[in-house]
C-alpha cells in the first residue's frame, strides 16, 4: 500500500483559542477551524499501482532467473551419466521410419578376364593383371637358376653336363627336406611345453630328452630350451659339455634381475645343435625344495625367449612340479622301455592321466619306446606297440645305440643315422602335433 501525507493550514491558533478560553463550543465550520492547531498531517493509505504487461513481452518473459543482455556465457560439452535401477527402467523402443536405399545393380562380370588360360584360348578380350607377369612366363626354362641337386647320381649328371640337366633331388634328400619342414613349423602365440615324463626311472626319460631337443634344435630357426625338473637330482645337464654351474635354482633366486636373453643365456649350457640345458640342483636336499611356485618361476622366464621348451620331469607323477608342468603342456611324451614291466607301468601313467582329467592330452600324446634297455630281446615289440597304438596318436620306437647306452654326453654327429632319424621323426610328430596359433 503507498501512503500518502496531506499538509492543510488553518486560521491562526489565537483565535481558536480565546473561543475555547471563553467556555463558547464553536457552531460553525470558522469555529471549528479555529479550535484546529496550526498545522495538521493527515496519513491516507493508497492502492498501489499495478502494471500489466502487454502479451507480447509476457509471451517473452523470464519468470524465475533474470537474464543479462551484455553477458553470454558458453558452457563446455560434457557427459553426464544416469543410473536407474532395473526395477525401475522401463524403455520404449522404436524404429524409425528409413526410405529405403535403391538398389545399386551390380557392374558387369567379365568372366576369364584375369586367367591367361582364356586368354590363350582367345575368349578374354579384356585387359591383364599384374598378377599374369609370373616368372614361369617370362624367364625362360633354360636360363632359369635352379639350385643344385643333392644325392649322388643327381649330383653326378648335374656336373657332367655343365649345369643343363637338373634331376633334381634323390629321393632320399627329398625326405629328408619333407621331414625338416615338419619339424620347423612356425608357432605363434608364445611357446609351446613339451613334457617328457614316465613313471619309473632308468627307462631313458632323460635320453630321450635330449634326443627330442637335439633334434628340433638342429633344424629350428628358433631357440629350444631343456629344462630339468626332476626333484631328486636330475642328470639331463650330463648328456651335454656343461658351461656353467648355473642350475634352476640360480634361475629362481635371480628372476627378478633377468631382463634379456643374454641374462638368461648365462645360465644354461648349449651343445652343438643349439640346444640349451638347464640344470637342475645337485644337492638333494635343495632338489626337494624345487617345488610348482618354482617351475612356474622359470617356465615364465623361458617362455620369454624360448619357442619350445622341453621339460624332463622327475620319477613318478604325483610329486608338486608334475601340476605344473601338466598344465602348461601343448604336447605330451611318454617314455616306455622294452620290458614288460616298464611297458605296463607307462600304461597305467596313460591311465593315471585320463582319470585326472589329461585325456585330451593323453590321445594326442607319443610314446617313445627306447630299445636300450634290459629285457628288449625277448619281448615282442610289435605288441607293446600294438597296445599303445590303441590309447596315443603315434609311437616312435628309438633304436640302441652304444653312445647312448654309455650314459655320457651325448653327440648328435656321432649318432647313428637310424638314430638321428628316429630322434627326428619323434620331434616332427611333436611339432605337427601342437597348434600352430595358441589356442587353435
Amino acid at each position: 500500500m503507498a501512503e500518502k501525507r496531506v499538509r492543510t493550514k488553518v486560521a491562526p491558533a489565537s483565535t481558536a483559542a480565546a473561543t475555547v478560553a471563553d467556555g463558547i463550543e464553536p457552531t460553525s465550520d470558522a469555529d471549528m477551524a479555529a479550535a484546529v492547531p496550526e498545522s495538521l498531517t493527515v496519513n491516507v493509505e493508497l492502492p498501489a499501482p499495478v502494471h500489466e504487461r502487454p502479451e507480447d513481452e509476457q509471451a517473452v518473459a523470464l519468470v524465475e532467473f533474470g537474464v543479462d543482455p551484455a553477458v553470454v556465457s558458453v558452457n563446455e560439452s560434457a557427459t553426464t551419466v544416469i543410473s536407474l535401477a532395473d526395477d525401475e527402467l522401463h524403455a520404449v523402443v522404436t524404429t524409425p521410419d528409413v526410405e529405403a536405399e535403391p538398389e545399386v545393380p551390380p557392374l558387369p562380370v567379365a568372366e576369364g578376364i584375369y586367367t591367361r588360360r582364356d586368354m590363350l584360348d582367345g575368349v578374354n578380350q579384356g585387359p591383364e593383371s599384374a598378377a599374369m607377369l609370373t616368372a614361369d612366363r617370362l624367364i625362360e626354362p633354360r636360363r632359369r637358376s635352379r639350385t643344385a641337386p643333392e644325392g649322388w647320381w643327381p649330383a653326378f649328371v648335374y656336373a657332367v653336363t655343365f649345369h643343363l640337366v637338373n634331376l633334381g633331388d634323390s629321393p632320399r634328400v627329398r625326405a629328408r627336406k619333407e621331414l625338416d619342414a615338419r619339424i620347423a613349423t612356425k608357432f605363434e602365440g608364445g611357446a609351446r611345453f613339451v613334457p617328457v615324463l614316465t613313471r619309473k626311472g632308468g627307462v631313458g626319460k632323460t635320453t630321450i630328452t635330449t634326443l627330442l631337443g637335439m633334434a628340433l634344435a638342429s633344424v629350428r630357426d628358433d631357440r629350444v630350451i631343456a629344462i630339468d625338473a626332476n626333484p631328486d637330482r636330475g642328470t639331463l645337464s650330463e648328456r651335454v659339455a656343461r658351461q656353467t654351474r648355473a642350475t634352476v635354482r640360480d634361475v629362481v633366486n635371480r628372476a627378478p634381475s633377468i631382463q634379456g636373453f643374454t641374462d638368461f643365456s648365462t645360465l644354461v649350457s648349449r651343445d652343438e645343435t643349439r640346444l640349451d640345458i638347464l640344470a637342475s640342483d645337485t644337492d638333494p636336499m635343495l632338489s626337494e625344495a624345487f617345488d610348482e611356485n618354482d617351475y612356474n618361476v622359470v617356465a615364465d622366464l623361458a617362455a620369454r625367449y624360448y619357442s619350445v621348451v622341453l621339460t624332463d620331469c622327475g620319477t613318478g607323477i604325483v610329486h608338486s612340479v608334475m601340476r605344473a608342468t601338466l598344465q602348461r603342456a601343448d604336447a605330451l611324451v611318454i617314455v616306455s622301455g622294452g620290458s614288460v614291466d616298464e611297458a605296463r607301468l607307462a600304461s597305467e601313467t596313460l591311465t593315471w592321466l585320463e582319470a585326472n582329467g589329461y585325456g585330451d592330452l593323453v590321445r594326442e600324446s607319443i610314446v617313445a619306446i627306447n630299445t636300450a634297455t634290459q629285457g628288449t630281446n625277448l619281448v615282442k615289440l610289435e605288441e607293446i606297440e600294438a597296445h599303445f597304438a590303441s590309447r596315443v596318436r603315434e609311437i616312435v620306437r628309438i633304436p640302441y645305440d652304444d653312445l647312448l647306452a654309455a650314459g655320457s654326453v651325448i653327440s648328435w654327429k656321432e649318432l647313428r643315422p637310424l638314430t638321428r632319424h628316429a630322434a627326428r621323426e619323434l620331434a616332427a610328430l611333436i611339432a605337427q602335433g601342437m597348434p600352430v596359433r595358441r589356442g587353435v
